[in-house]
Protein backbone atom coordinates (compact mmCIF):
# COMPACT_ATOMS: atom_id res chain seq x y z
CA UNK A 1 0.00 0.00 0.00
CA UNK A 2 1.57 3.46 -0.95
CA UNK A 3 1.98 5.76 1.62
CA UNK A 4 -0.58 8.59 1.19
CA UNK A 5 0.55 12.04 0.51
CA UNK A 6 -0.99 13.25 3.78
CA UNK A 7 1.18 11.45 5.80
CA UNK A 8 2.10 13.52 8.51
CA UNK A 9 0.66 16.99 7.35
CA UNK A 10 -1.56 19.01 9.31
CA UNK A 11 -5.20 19.46 8.24
CA UNK A 12 -8.22 21.41 9.44
CA UNK A 13 -11.75 20.74 9.45
CA UNK A 14 -14.15 23.69 10.26
CA UNK A 15 -17.73 21.72 11.45
CA UNK A 16 -15.90 18.38 12.34
CA UNK A 17 -17.80 17.43 15.46
CA UNK A 18 -19.77 14.58 13.60
CA UNK A 19 -21.89 14.05 10.34
CA UNK A 20 -19.59 14.42 7.03
CA UNK A 21 -17.23 16.45 8.78
CA UNK A 22 -16.05 13.90 11.60
CA UNK A 23 -16.33 11.36 8.91
CA UNK A 24 -13.73 13.49 7.13
CA UNK A 25 -11.85 13.39 9.94
CA UNK A 26 -11.64 9.46 10.43
CA UNK A 27 -11.05 8.80 7.09
CA UNK A 28 -7.44 11.91 6.52
CA UNK A 29 -6.50 9.93 10.05
CA UNK A 30 -5.82 6.74 8.73
CA UNK A 31 -4.61 8.40 5.81
CA UNK A 32 -1.80 9.95 8.34
CA UNK A 33 -2.92 13.06 8.37
CA UNK A 34 -2.66 15.35 11.88
CA UNK A 35 -5.89 16.46 12.33
CA UNK A 36 -7.19 20.23 13.91
CA UNK A 37 -11.20 19.89 14.20
CA UNK A 38 -12.83 23.01 14.69
CA UNK A 39 -16.47 23.40 15.80
CA UNK A 40 -19.51 24.79 18.41
CA UNK A 41 -19.35 21.17 19.90
CA UNK A 42 -16.39 20.80 22.52
CA UNK A 43 -17.03 17.30 24.31
CA UNK A 44 -17.95 15.99 20.71
CA UNK A 45 -14.50 17.43 19.47
CA UNK A 46 -12.52 16.15 22.31
CA UNK A 47 -14.07 12.58 22.10
CA UNK A 48 -13.80 12.29 18.12
CA UNK A 49 -10.19 13.35 18.58
CA UNK A 50 -9.35 11.50 20.91
CA UNK A 51 -10.58 8.46 18.58
CA UNK A 52 -8.30 8.87 15.77
CA UNK A 53 -5.51 7.04 15.18
CA UNK A 54 -3.16 9.54 14.71
CA UNK A 55 -2.35 12.87 16.66
CA UNK A 56 -6.00 15.67 17.15
CA UNK A 57 -6.66 18.40 18.99
CA UNK A 58 -10.18 20.04 19.35
CA UNK A 59 -11.03 23.92 19.26
CA UNK A 60 -14.00 24.99 19.73
CA UNK A 61 -14.78 28.06 17.86
CA UNK A 62 -17.59 29.66 15.70
CA UNK A 63 -16.29 30.12 12.23
CA UNK A 64 -18.15 33.79 11.90
CA UNK A 65 -15.63 35.16 14.81
CA UNK A 66 -12.51 36.15 13.26
CA UNK A 67 -10.78 36.42 16.62
CA UNK A 68 -11.74 32.49 17.62
CA UNK A 69 -10.83 31.93 14.81
CA UNK A 70 -7.47 33.54 14.93
CA UNK A 71 -7.04 31.64 18.45
CA UNK A 72 -7.52 28.47 16.94
CA UNK A 73 -5.07 28.79 14.06
CA UNK A 74 -2.00 29.42 16.50
CA UNK A 75 -2.55 26.61 18.53
CA UNK A 76 -2.66 24.17 15.42
CA UNK A 77 0.64 26.44 14.71
CA UNK A 78 1.73 25.53 17.85
CA UNK A 79 0.63 22.20 18.87
CA UNK A 80 0.68 20.56 14.91
CA UNK A 81 2.78 22.67 12.74
CA UNK A 82 1.56 24.58 9.67
CA UNK A 83 -1.70 23.56 8.00
CA UNK A 84 -1.11 22.06 3.91
CA UNK A 85 -4.95 21.67 4.12
CA UNK A 86 -8.12 23.06 4.82
CA UNK A 87 -11.39 22.07 4.70
CA UNK A 88 -14.05 24.53 4.80
CA UNK A 89 -17.03 22.20 5.83
CA UNK A 90 -19.29 24.15 8.56
CA UNK A 91 -22.24 24.65 7.39
CA UNK A 92 -26.20 25.02 8.37
CA UNK A 93 -29.43 25.05 6.70
CA UNK A 94 -32.92 26.12 7.01
CA UNK A 95 -35.87 25.47 5.62
CA UNK A 96 -39.43 27.75 4.68
CA UNK A 97 -41.19 30.15 2.51
CA UNK A 98 -38.82 33.22 2.64
CA UNK A 99 -41.79 35.55 3.23
CA UNK A 100 -42.32 34.23 6.96
CA UNK A 101 -38.31 33.10 7.12
CA UNK A 102 -37.16 34.86 10.57
CA UNK A 103 -34.23 36.94 8.95
CA UNK A 104 -32.09 36.64 11.55
CA UNK A 105 -31.59 32.53 10.84
CA UNK A 106 -32.00 33.50 7.25
CA UNK A 107 -28.53 35.49 7.93
CA UNK A 108 -26.87 33.37 9.99
CA UNK A 109 -27.20 30.75 7.47
CA UNK A 110 -25.14 32.89 4.99
CA UNK A 111 -22.94 34.00 7.82
CA UNK A 112 -21.78 30.45 8.30
CA UNK A 113 -21.94 28.72 5.24
CA UNK A 114 -20.76 31.87 3.29
CA UNK A 115 -19.03 33.93 5.24
CA UNK A 116 -17.34 31.46 7.68
CA UNK A 117 -16.15 29.49 4.88
CA UNK A 118 -13.93 32.96 3.47
CA UNK A 119 -13.13 33.61 7.39
CA UNK A 120 -11.57 30.15 7.64
CA UNK A 121 -9.71 30.41 4.00
CA UNK A 122 -8.80 34.21 5.33
CA UNK A 123 -7.35 33.16 8.61
CA UNK A 124 -5.57 29.80 7.21
CA UNK A 125 -4.09 31.53 4.36
CA UNK A 126 -0.92 32.75 5.32
CA UNK A 127 -0.24 28.58 6.20
CA UNK A 128 -1.38 27.71 2.92
CA UNK A 129 0.72 30.28 1.41
CA UNK A 130 4.27 29.07 3.04
CA UNK A 131 3.27 25.26 2.46
CA UNK A 132 1.53 25.69 -1.05
CA UNK A 133 -1.30 23.66 0.46
CA UNK A 134 -4.97 22.79 -0.57
CA UNK A 135 -8.19 24.50 0.56
CA UNK A 136 -11.32 22.64 0.01
CA UNK A 137 -14.38 24.46 0.23
CA UNK A 138 -17.39 21.84 0.67
CA UNK A 139 -20.49 23.31 -1.50
CA UNK A 140 -23.74 21.07 -2.97
CA UNK A 141 -25.81 20.39 -5.70
CA UNK A 142 -27.58 23.65 -4.45
CA UNK A 143 -24.66 25.51 -5.88
CA UNK A 144 -25.33 23.54 -9.11
CA UNK A 145 -29.60 24.63 -9.22
CA UNK A 146 -32.08 26.24 -6.89
CA UNK A 147 -34.16 24.91 -4.50
CA UNK A 148 -38.02 26.45 -2.96
CA UNK A 149 -38.42 26.77 0.74
CA UNK A 150 -34.61 26.53 0.19
CA UNK A 151 -33.38 30.44 -0.40
CA UNK A 152 -30.77 30.99 2.45
CA UNK A 153 -29.13 27.68 1.76
CA UNK A 154 -29.25 28.30 -2.01
CA UNK A 155 -28.13 31.90 -1.80
CA UNK A 156 -24.91 30.51 0.80
CA UNK A 157 -23.96 27.89 -1.38
CA UNK A 158 -24.42 29.54 -4.61
CA UNK A 159 -21.79 32.15 -3.10
CA UNK A 160 -19.77 29.66 -2.25
CA UNK A 161 -18.45 28.36 -5.60
CA UNK A 162 -18.38 31.73 -6.80
CA UNK A 163 -15.76 32.82 -3.69
CA UNK A 164 -13.61 29.40 -4.79
CA UNK A 165 -13.60 30.19 -7.82
CA UNK A 166 -12.53 33.71 -7.34
CA UNK A 167 -10.07 32.37 -4.88
CA UNK A 168 -8.49 29.66 -6.69
CA UNK A 169 -7.56 32.28 -10.05
CA UNK A 170 -6.04 34.62 -6.87
CA UNK A 171 -3.52 32.13 -5.42
CA UNK A 172 -2.83 30.06 -8.16
CA UNK A 173 0.52 31.96 -9.16
CA UNK A 174 1.83 31.25 -5.67
CA UNK A 175 1.02 27.28 -6.16
CA UNK A 176 -2.08 26.78 -3.83
CA UNK A 177 -4.96 25.10 -4.67
CA UNK A 178 -8.81 25.62 -4.41
CA UNK A 179 -10.94 22.88 -5.14
CA UNK A 180 -14.96 23.02 -4.58
CA UNK A 181 -16.73 19.67 -3.33
CA UNK A 182 -19.90 19.14 -5.05
CA UNK A 183 -22.34 16.98 -2.93
CA UNK A 184 -25.42 15.52 -3.13
CA UNK A 185 -27.73 14.66 0.13
CA UNK A 186 -25.33 13.34 2.71
CA UNK A 187 -27.08 11.12 5.92
CA UNK A 188 -26.65 13.69 8.04
CA UNK A 189 -28.53 15.44 11.28
CA UNK A 190 -29.37 18.39 8.85
CA UNK A 191 -30.96 15.75 6.24
CA UNK A 192 -32.66 13.58 9.02
CA UNK A 193 -34.12 17.00 10.16
CA UNK A 194 -35.29 18.23 7.05
CA UNK A 195 -36.80 14.90 5.99
CA UNK A 196 -39.16 15.50 9.69
CA UNK A 197 -40.81 17.81 7.65
CA UNK A 198 -43.41 17.15 5.34
CA UNK A 199 -42.87 19.53 2.08
CA UNK A 200 -39.07 19.18 2.53
CA UNK A 201 -39.51 15.51 2.42
CA UNK A 202 -42.22 15.59 -0.16
CA UNK A 203 -40.26 17.61 -2.57
CA UNK A 204 -36.62 15.53 -2.42
CA UNK A 205 -39.04 12.69 -3.33
CA UNK A 206 -40.33 14.57 -6.41
CA UNK A 207 -36.55 14.08 -7.44
CA UNK A 208 -35.66 11.55 -10.10
CA UNK A 209 -34.27 8.83 -8.66
CA UNK A 210 -30.47 9.23 -8.04
CA UNK A 211 -30.71 12.92 -7.30
CA UNK A 212 -33.30 11.91 -4.30
CA UNK A 213 -30.33 9.27 -2.80
CA UNK A 214 -28.97 10.15 0.43
CA UNK A 215 -25.47 8.93 0.67
CA UNK A 216 -23.69 7.52 3.48
CA UNK A 217 -21.31 10.05 5.27
CA UNK A 218 -18.29 7.44 4.99
CA UNK A 219 -18.87 6.71 1.00
CA UNK A 220 -18.47 11.27 0.98
CA UNK A 221 -15.47 11.02 2.85
CA UNK A 222 -13.07 8.34 1.09
CA UNK A 223 -13.63 10.56 -2.18
CA UNK A 224 -13.36 13.81 -0.35
CA UNK A 225 -9.78 12.51 0.80
CA UNK A 226 -9.17 11.56 -2.20
CA UNK A 227 -9.48 15.10 -4.00
CA UNK A 228 -7.66 16.07 -0.71
CA UNK A 229 -4.82 13.64 -1.81
CA UNK A 230 -4.94 14.75 -5.49
CA UNK A 231 -5.37 18.23 -4.52
CA UNK A 232 -8.40 18.18 -6.90
CA UNK A 233 -10.09 21.22 -8.92
CA UNK A 234 -13.67 19.58 -8.17
CA UNK A 235 -15.19 16.39 -6.82
CA UNK A 236 -18.32 15.81 -7.45
CA UNK A 237 -19.98 12.84 -4.96
CA UNK A 238 -21.86 11.00 -6.92
CA UNK A 239 -19.83 10.99 -10.11
CA UNK A 240 -22.89 11.62 -12.31
CA UNK A 241 -23.34 15.41 -10.89
CA UNK A 242 -20.57 16.51 -12.89
CA UNK A 243 -23.03 16.06 -16.13
CA UNK A 244 -25.21 18.53 -14.43
CA UNK A 245 -22.57 21.34 -15.05
CA UNK A 246 -23.45 21.09 -18.31
CA UNK A 247 -27.28 21.67 -18.19
CA UNK A 248 -27.51 24.07 -15.15
CA UNK A 249 -28.93 26.67 -16.99
CA UNK A 250 -31.79 24.31 -17.82
CA UNK A 251 -32.22 24.07 -14.06
CA UNK A 252 -34.20 27.07 -12.71
CA UNK A 253 -37.03 26.49 -15.38
CA UNK A 254 -37.16 22.63 -14.80
CA UNK A 255 -37.55 23.65 -10.90
CA UNK A 256 -40.14 26.36 -11.79
CA UNK A 257 -42.11 24.29 -12.97
CA UNK A 258 -42.01 21.70 -10.66
CA UNK A 259 -43.00 24.29 -7.80
CA UNK A 260 -45.63 25.47 -9.78
CA UNK A 261 -47.72 22.21 -10.09
CA UNK A 262 -46.20 20.67 -6.62
CA UNK A 263 -46.40 23.36 -4.14
CA UNK A 264 -50.13 24.24 -4.59
CA UNK A 265 -50.42 20.63 -4.12
CA UNK A 266 -48.28 20.24 -0.85
CA UNK A 267 -49.16 23.74 0.90
CA UNK A 268 -53.00 22.73 0.45
CA UNK A 269 -52.08 19.38 2.86
CA UNK A 270 -50.04 21.32 5.20
CA UNK A 271 -49.52 25.24 5.58
CA UNK A 272 -45.82 26.17 4.77
CA UNK A 273 -43.82 26.71 7.95
CA UNK A 274 -39.93 28.11 8.54
CA UNK A 275 -38.31 24.95 10.09
CA UNK A 276 -35.58 27.05 11.71
CA UNK A 277 -32.24 25.85 11.46
CA UNK A 278 -31.47 22.22 10.96
CA UNK A 279 -29.35 19.57 12.12
CA UNK A 280 -27.28 18.97 15.59
CA UNK A 281 -24.88 22.12 14.43
CA UNK A 282 -28.26 24.40 14.10
CA UNK A 283 -29.21 23.54 17.30
CA UNK A 284 -26.05 24.00 19.00
CA UNK A 285 -25.70 27.29 17.42
CA UNK A 286 -27.64 29.06 19.72
CA UNK A 287 -25.68 27.35 22.78
CA UNK A 288 -22.36 26.69 21.85
CA UNK A 289 -21.61 30.00 19.67
CA UNK A 290 -21.09 32.45 22.86
CA UNK A 291 -19.13 29.48 24.11
CA UNK A 292 -15.22 29.92 24.00
CA UNK A 293 -13.24 27.52 25.07
CA UNK A 294 -9.79 26.63 24.44
CA UNK A 295 -8.33 24.09 22.41
CA UNK A 296 -7.48 20.29 24.01
CA UNK A 297 -4.81 18.14 22.51
CA UNK A 298 -3.78 14.29 22.08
Amino acid sequence: MHESPLQDRTVVITGAARGLGAAQARELSRRGARLALIGHEGQALRELAASLPGPAMALEADVTDAEALGRAAAAVRARLGPPSVVVANAGVAEGGPFALVDMASWRRVVDVNLVGSALTARTFLPDLLATAGYFLQIASTASLGPAPLMSAYCASKAGVEAFAHALRAEVAQHGVAVGIAYLNWTDTDMVRDADRHAVLRELRAHMPGPARRVYPPEFVARRLAAAVEHRRTAVYVPAWLRLVQGVRAALPPLVLRMSRRELPRLEAAEPFRPTGLLGAGGRADGMAARRRGGPSVR
